[in-house]
């Protein structure tokens, strides 16, 4: 017997793919929107802030948000979904008002780790989510659908912080409120879609003919969290959020210094790498989806691919050649292949504690975040350029695909 999803042909998995891409290009609003106006915040705190001041404030935001990946992975597994996501937005929330109220340094960065922490609840839960409920033919696709809201969420932000602010010159609180008033909507969303806990069996009996939910007979533990298959997976996703984020933070800044671009250009450059990855993440997850027995083979293209493009994009010889060489990495890189990297991870995870497995996954992933920015900048202060940052992260990529790929040719020859 059909349901009423399933007549008017909008079944409960592709309002789960809407909402969480709406959750990302919320969370990525919130993050893209500050540095813009970093002058702008320094000049209304007390004191005002130096540069390195206010560059810690993404410091505390990603601080937060990566220790909060394997904590909310596995309450994700133990108390449900939604009870994990909804608390942790209504905390993201929060400290984006307390920001917008902030009058001094500290109390940013305290509302950074609150808002770094509240966002860490929607990785597993968003991933859980896509791994239960979107049938597996169509798992990959669906998922760069998701994945696109970090892109156009990181664009609207840049976009509307310049403009209303640096442009027609409205308070910087303004993209907090924004922020808020997005918040709102998507808790008003979570609470009215998401079906959890008790009303799990409406669900599964809605979409029973489009997703095949077995009993699970493997649950989470050290064993299969860190078995070589996973392990190398998550090095690999360590390699490919490194080499992502050292790019989006200091390529502004190498195109700037190194490389003679001057105002706009370096903006609108620096932007190619995120609206590229839009079409790549669709186009390759849909082969993904079509070619489902070869997502490592696609992994492991993309990969290697993104890692000659980056190469390429430092070694560039003029600035036609470098934008050509920077947009196919954005085609190739980091959001072309995280859609298929975890629909891979949930066909091979666990099927009990796919919460956990996402959370670690995102924690080796997430390090970058801390990590690659910083270095890159030390690399910089002492050689005085950044090339080496990027060589380094081509290194990584080049390394964490090569082990990946080993893992799974042994997998399949057993």
């Amino acid at each position: 017997m059909e349901t009423t999803e399933n007549k008017t042909g909008f079944a409960y998995w592709k309002k789960i793919v809407i909402l969480l891409c709406a959750g990302w290009m919320a969370i990525w609003i919130y993050r893209s929107a500050l540095s813009p106006i970093y002058p702008q915040i320094s000049s209304s705190l007390k004191g005002g802030a130096s540069d390195t001041a206010l560059g810690l404030i993404s410091s505390f935001y990603f601080t937060g948000y990566v220790a909060m990946q394997i904590p909310a992975g596995l309450l994700v597994d133990r108390i449900g979904k939604k009870k994990v996501l909804i608390p942790g937005f209504i905390l993201f929330g929060i400290a984006a008002f307390i920001i917008s109220q902030a009058t001094t340094i500290g109390v940013i960065y305290a509302a950074s780790l609150l808002a770094g922490v509240g966002c860490g609840s929607f990785y597993g839960s968003a991933y859980s989510l896509t791994s239960e409920y979107i049938p597996q033919a169509k798992r990959s696709f669906s998922t760069a659908i998701v994945n696109s809201g970090s892109a156009v969420g990181s664009g609207l932000g840049l976009i509307l912080s310049s403009f209303l602010v640096a442009q027609r010159g409205l308070p910087w609180q303004t993209m907090m409120y924004i922020t808020v008033a997005l918040v709102i909507i998507m808790l008003i969303a979570f609470q009215t879609i998401i079906k959890e806990s008790k009303s799990d069996e409406v669900v599964k009996t809605a979409v029973k003919e489009e997703v095949k939910v077995e009993a699970p007979k493997e649950k989470a533990s050290m064993k299969t969290l860190f078995q070589p298959k996973m392990l190398f997976a998550y090095i690999l996703y360590f390699a490919t959020c490194y080499a992502y984020y050292m790019t989006v933070t200091w390529l502004p800044s190498f195109l700037g210094t190194e490389r003679g671009f001057e105002g706009a250009a370096i903006g609108f450059s620096a932007a190619l790498v995120s609206f590229a990855s839009i079409p790549g993440a669709l186009a390759f997850s849909r082969l993904a989806d079509k070619f489902m027995d070869h997502k490592v083979r696609f992994i492991v293209i993309l990969q290697f691919s993104a890692a000659i493009m980056l190469l390429l994009t430092v070694q560039a010889t003029n600035s036609t050649f470098l934008l050509i060489a920077l947009i196919m990495y954005g085609f190739l890189g980091k959001l072309a292949v995280e859609p298929i990297i975890i629909s891979w991870l949930g066909d091979n995870a666990p099927k009990v504690g796919i919460g956990t497995t996402l959370g670690v996954f995102n924690f080796f992933g997430m390090m970058s975040s801390i990590i690659a920015p910083a270095l890159t900048g030390q690399i910089s202060d002492v050689t005085g350029s950044k090339v080496m940052g990027f060589y380094i992260s081509v290194g990584l990529l080049v390394i964490g695909t090569t082990l990946f790929m080993l893992a799974n040719m042994k997998k399949k020859a057993a």
